[in-house]
């Protein structure tokens, strides 16, 4: 992964009980392991095992993606906004450390 998340929160600053829209996108092989390369040899698995959104202590979201999950995957999801706080969204590589995106949420 090259690049980092790309990262859209529809208000940074909503209403409380306001719906907030998230949407975020990782550059990821998602490499299942069960394809070949043009010489016939197997490609090494490569797969986000995880994501996870957390506002705060609160959890918000858990995805746990399989193999079938195409390149570069695409996540969208929504929360109440009842407090503000950290957004914290992580995505678990099987191969490398975990990568963070952090954007603070500010009720009006």
């Amino acid at each position: 992964m090259t690049k980092p998340p790309r990262i859209w929160v529809s208000n940074l600053k909503p209403a409380r009980g306001e719906l907030v829209r998230v949407r975020a996108q990782i550059e990821h092989p998602m490499e299942s392991g069960l394809r070949t390369d043009a010489g016939g040899q197997l490609r090494p698995r490569h797969i986000i095992s995880r994501f996870e959104a957390r506002l705060g202590p609160h959890l918000l979201f858990v995805w746990e993606p399989g193999i079938s999950v195409s390149p570069n995957p695409y996540i969208e999801f929504t929360f109440l906004a009842r407090e503000g706080g950290e957004l914290v969204m992580a995505w678990t590589d099987e191969k490398g450390p975990p990568i963070e995106v952090r954007r603070t949420i500010t009720l009006a």
